[in-house]
């Protein structure tokens, strides 16, 4: 391990417990929070916690032991990680960090950065997304089980349903549940759901530990993409707007039916033309 900001990486037993004390209000209690309020976990539940090596994947790794130790729920943990095509020292990195946290983690390669380079380098980031997910999926089932754990916080909601209004043309969010559509069995959850961003990054920095960044040999020749504009767009606004990304977060919470164009259901899409329609049969 080394140190991240001139700090040295902090003893496991100190990083488990801030966690749980030093974190309590801001992390902890999120966590649980998103839990209860969405049913992540139940008994029985096989879980697999998908681990990249950044530092959300990290930290929910982490809080899911803790919550192993201290649950009533009766449950079990898979960690695992897609190797997509390290280098070397990538790989071997992702390894001790893993070991240093004490995470039994299972390591199994993809080639998917070998794949995305081929058919979209120009914009990787969504196929490659795409095909982790699969990937993750495929092993998680291979496995036996029956949930997934994928890392995406507070902020990642607020920012993909930004990207989606102003990219896509649609409103549409992350949603802290969803049913795989490969299979019926397997259930997305996110338990990160509730946690801000800022204080993954104070939890790391507190921690010293020193997590992976993405490792694209692709992205990594490029100076950003949309998803980093969208955070400096939510940043800036939040100079003008008190609480904007709260009201983000919520507004797809509170969608009113009655007061929109159109929307999808099922594959199905709907305007809000049939109810005239209804009224002229």
């Amino acid at each position: 391990m080394t140190a991240t900001d001139n700090l040295q990486v902090r003893p496991l037993e100190e990083i488990e417990r801030c966690i749980v004390k030093r974190y309590k209000k801001h992390i902890w209690s999120k966590f649980l929070k998103a839990i209860n309020d969405y049913k992540l976990i139940s008994d029985g539940d096989r879980i697999a916690v998908a681990i990249s090596g950044g530092k959300d994947s990290l930290l929910m790794a982490k809080m899911f032991q803790e919550l192993k130790k201290y649950s009533n729920i009766d449950f079990e943990l898979v960690f695992l990680a897609m190797d997509p095509g390290y280098r070397d020292d990538i790989r071997v990195k992702l390894e001790e960090l893993c070991k240093y946290l004490n995470i039994p983690v299972e390591i199994f390669e993809s080639g998917i950065f070998r794949i995305t380079d081929e058919i979209a380098r120009d914009n990787p980031c969504y196929m490659c997304a795409r095909m982790r997910r699969g990937a993750l999926y495929n092993k998680a089932e291979e496995l036996g089980c029956n949930k997934l754990a994928l890392g995406h916080h507070y902020d990642d909601v607020i920012e993909t349903t930004m990207m989606n209004i102003l990219c896509s043309g649609n409103f549409k969010t992350m949603l802290p549940k969803i049913k795989s559509s490969k299979s019926g069995e397997m259930q997305i959850i996110r338990p990160l759901y509730y946690i801000r961003e800022e204080y993954i990054k104070r939890f790391v920095r507190y921690t010293g530990i020193e997590p992976l960044d993405c490792a694209c040999t692709v992205t990594s020749k490029k100076a950003g993409n949309k998803r980093y504009e969208i955070k400096e767009l939510i940043s800036s606004l939040s100079e003008n707007f008190d609480n904007v990304e709260k009201s983000i977060f919520k507004a797809a919470q509170n969608v009113k039916i009655d007061s929109v164009l159109g929307w999808e259901k099922d594959g199905v899409k709907h305007s809000f033309m049939e109810e005239f329609e209804d009224i002229n049969d």
